[in-house]
């Protein structure tokens, strides 16, 4: 039978009355369970977006959406994470709510052991962050917000990702030998940001074009102002694009010239004609000069390059609890319109989670690295089946069981210890 929703609704109530104390609980066990290194502590923010106007959440605001839907309201989860992806603390905040002013809030009262190492990404990354991290004693490794891309392959060193692309790495200490910068060079985002910069290039000469035709058409603008005006709108949508153009509007008078043996016409003033012209050079230490760059930060002196990466590589996790939070558990949208039901949706959603990365940090161990999605589809293979047969004495015997297993789903079973056989054989004469 159908579980009533009624039911689960307030189930959700009371697990959300003790979440402080059920993820306390539950992570201490899943660290003892993994022995898990709580050394390492990462920090990431999504949000999802409500169906309807959720007016009874104070919460719901609308602002910045991850999945381009800016035109709903809002709510943010903020989670801190240990090295392995397990979440140990979940929070939500509203759905306008500013990444980088969440962090000390977060890591507040999380009994975070002395020294511990942050990471996250530029996002969250502020200087009054880094600096809230050093007082407190953290050790930190961030993506830098801004600063000049720069990378010199004769000083690097290579290292492979997990898919086997290289990733180039340059370490560089800074002037006052307190932080340390690796720049990283990445194929793979070498060739999204060359893409990038050239449809960015191509919308914005398009747009210098349309003005510089409307200067010959009948119809088009001819006030230097209002066409200075244009081009300073198509720079600020251009994506910081047009630091690498130089645009000059020029002007020039251009007389009516005399008619031999007519009458001199009346004296007018010159006519003003305006060209628009412009011409392209990458700026040095950019995206457009140096596509597929990107500079860490940190006050880890005394690592090595390949370390400092490996180890900012497990932010992915984070990135991967999110992935799995909306494509796979069910995260978006909310339909819920007040906030007590939202979080607990929410909450709901970070406990099975939980469950989850149990399955598949067990199953890790055992070589098998599939998606949730995949083993959903390799467990729904398996079905339980009723077999019912006539007896001579006219009495007729159902006999239920599970359907062999198929190899995959066995070695699944196997690595979770797990009967190949779940529910038995059951047998009834009626």
């Amino acid at each position: 039978a159908t579980l009533p929703l009624s039911r689960l609704y307030r189930a959700a109530d009371l697990l959300l009355q003790h979440r402080e104390k059920i993820e306390t609980t539950l992570f201490a066990q899943i660290e003892s369970l993994f022995n898990l290194d709580a050394s390492v502590t990462l920090y990431d923010l999504t949000n999802t977006y409500f169906e309807g106007a959720a007016a009874g959440n104070a919460q719901a605001a609308r602002g910045r959406s991850k999945e381009k839907r800016s035109d709903c309201p809002l709510v943010t989860l903020g989670l801190v994470c240990d090295g392995s992806g397990f979440i140990r603390r979940s929070r939500v905040f509203a759905g306008n709510a500013v990444e980088c002013r969440t962090l000390e809030a977060m890591l507040n009262g999380l009994n975070t052991p002395a020294g511990a190492m942050v990471i996250m990404d530029a996002g969250i990354a502020t200087q009054a962050n880094i600096d809230w991290l050093i007082e407190n004693k953290y050790r930190y490794l961030v993506v830098r917000r801004g600063g000049v891309r720069q990378f010199d392959a004769t000083q690097s060193v290579a290292t492979l990702t997990a898919g086997g692309e290289i990733v180039k790495l340059q370490k560089t200490t800074s002037a006052d030998g307190k932080e340390v910068e690796l720049y990283c060079h990445s194929t793979g985002r070498q060739a999204k940001e060359v893409a990038m910069v050239e449809r960015f290039c191509k919308r914005f000469e398009a747009g210098l074009q349309k003005l510089a035709d409307g200067l010959t058409s009948a119809r088009g603008e001819k006030d230097a102002d209002k066409l200075l005006q244009r081009i300073g709108q198509l720079k600020a949508k251009s994506h910081g694009i047009s630091q690498h153009y130089t645009i000059t509007l020029e002007t020039k008078k251009t007389d009516v010239p005399d008619v031999p043996g007519t009458p001199a016409a009346p004296a007018t003033p010159a006519t003003p004609e305006l060209t628009l012209r412009w011409t392209k050079q990458y700026v040095q230490g950019t995206m457009a000069s140096h596509p597929g760059v990107y500079c860490l930060r940190t006050n880890l002196l005394d690592w090595d390059a390949q370390k400092l990466w490996q180890t900012y590589s497990t932010l992915t996790d984070v990135e991967s609890v999110f992935r799995s939070f909306k494509g796979e558990l069910g995260l978006r949208p909310v339909f819920h319109q007040n906030e007590n039901r939202a979080d607990g949706h929410l909450f709901i959603t970070v406990l099975a989670y939980q469950c989850v990365q149990v399955i598949r940090k067990t199953l890790k161990a055992h070589g098998i690295n599939d998606s949730w999605t995949s083993l959903r589809n390799t467990l729904s293979v398996q079905q339980r089946i009723t077999a019912s047969m006539q007896r001579s004495d006219g009495r007729t015997i159902h006999i239920r069981k599970a359907t062999k297993p198929e190899p995959a789903l066995t070695r699944i079973y196997n690595a979770l210890g797990i009967s190949a056989a779940p529910g038995g054989t059951k047998k009834l004469v009626v």
